[in-house]
Order: C-alpha cells, then structure tokens, then sequence
C-alpha cells in the first residue's frame, strides 16, 4: 500500500515540533550576532582613481582616439594593474610607509580592477584600520609612477581621486549576518524536525493503525484517567 501524506499532514508535523525550529533559529541569531558584533573586527576600504598618460606625440599627430586605440589601452590597464601588484611597487609601498607587513600579507588587502569602457584605474584597499587603507591606497600611485615608467616608458601616472579616510566599515554587515542565520536557523529546524518525525514509529492515533498497518479499525479502548 503506497503511503502518502498531504498539505495538512506536514503542516501538523511542522506546528507539533515548531519550539525545535524557533529554538534553533533564535540560537542562530545570537551565535551570528555575537561574532558579527563582538568577534569579527571592521574592515574598512578606501580607493584611489588613476590614469597612466597617453604618450604625447600621439596627442600631437591624433587628437582623437579610434575604437582600436581604446581596445589597446584598456588591455594596458590590465598591464598596469599586474605592474601595482609586483613586489617591487608593493615594497616600496610598504617601505615608504613603514608598514609591518610582508608583500604577501600587503597584495592580499589591495585590489586593482579597471573602470569599464574606460582607461581608468581603480586601486582599492581594506584594513581594519581605516587611516590607514586611506595610507596604502595613497602611496599606491606614487610607488607605481617610478616603475611603469621604467618598464612601459609611459609619460607618468595622474591621480583622478585620491582617496579619503572613511568613515564607515564595509564589512561584516551585520544585519545581514543575522538575517542569513535566521533563514539557516528555520531550514536546519525543519530539517530537524522532519528527521525526529521520520524516525519516530510510535503510533499515537488510530489512524496510525490504519495508514500503517493497513488494518480497518474496529473499536477504541477509551483510557480511564482515574
């Protein structure tokens, strides 16, 4: 006899057991608020906008830039970008500011990304410590000047926007954090819950004589509390 189980069934399993779930979804919330407020540290990010100048003969001879020129120099970008990133810019960078840390630890808090469709560079830094994510982003283009001149003979590296100490974190979001861990919280209940059903054999109702067994009932034995 195949077994089925409808809407309602699940919904009675769900209301029987439901303490499970908000139990586990309130501890979740707490655990996930606990580090997002007390454990994890801010982390926070300032960035830096820069342009590599054009060679200026070609300024001279062609005002205007052809899509293929446009192409080239975006690709450049992301040349540039690996060149921000080499341990040679990175110690200077590190060695200017004094900084206690090592090219591994310092690549890994820097991100170089080009602005789309154009040849814009964006250098970007987090750290716990805002001031100084501000600090590194700032040094970045200074370190990077030197270097792209003596490898891709560029003219210099103007600064666009340079970046500011700021003011809030970026990370953890905390509303988030806990938001997650309430959405986790109900469907490992449910899951628990469902679980605890499944394995629970005992039979309680007279139907479960008849859905389990599949014998028709034909009486009930009414139990005397006295």
């Amino acid at each position: 006899m195949e077994e089925t189980i409808d809407l309602r069934e699940y919904f009675y399993i769900i209301k029987k057991r439901a303490w499970i779930i908000a139990l586990i979804t309130v501890v979740a919330m707490v655990v996930s608020g606990i580090i997002s407020f007390f454990v994890l540290s801010p982390v926070y990010e300032a960035s830096t906008t820069l342009i590599v100048s054009r060679d200026e003969s070609a300024t001279e001879t062609n005002t205007a830039l052809t899509g293929d020129q446009i192409n080239v120099a975006q690709k450049l970008a992301l040349t540039y970008g690996e060149i921000i990133k080499s341990r040679s810019v990175l110690d200077e960078v590190a060695k200017s500011l004094k900084l206690d840390m090592t090219y591994e630890e310092l690549s890994e808090v820097i991100s170089v990304s080009s602005v789309k469709d154009t040849q814009i560079i964006k250098v970007s830094v987090q750290d716990t410590n805002a001031k100084k994510a501000s600090d590194i982003a700032n040094a970045v283009p200074k370190a990077f000047t030197s270097e792209v001149k003596r490898i891709m003979k560029a003219n210099g590296v103007e600064v666009i926007d340079k970046a500011v100490t700021p003011e809030g974190a970026i990370k953890p979001n905390k509303v988030m954090n806990v938001a997650i861990a309430a959405v986790l919280g109900i469907m490992i209940g449910m899951f628990v819950v469902f679980v605890l059903e499944y394995m629970d054999t005992k039979m309680k109702t007279p139907k479960d004589i008849e859905k389990h067994l599949g014998i028709p009932l034909l009486g009930v034995v009414p139990m005397d509390n006295k």
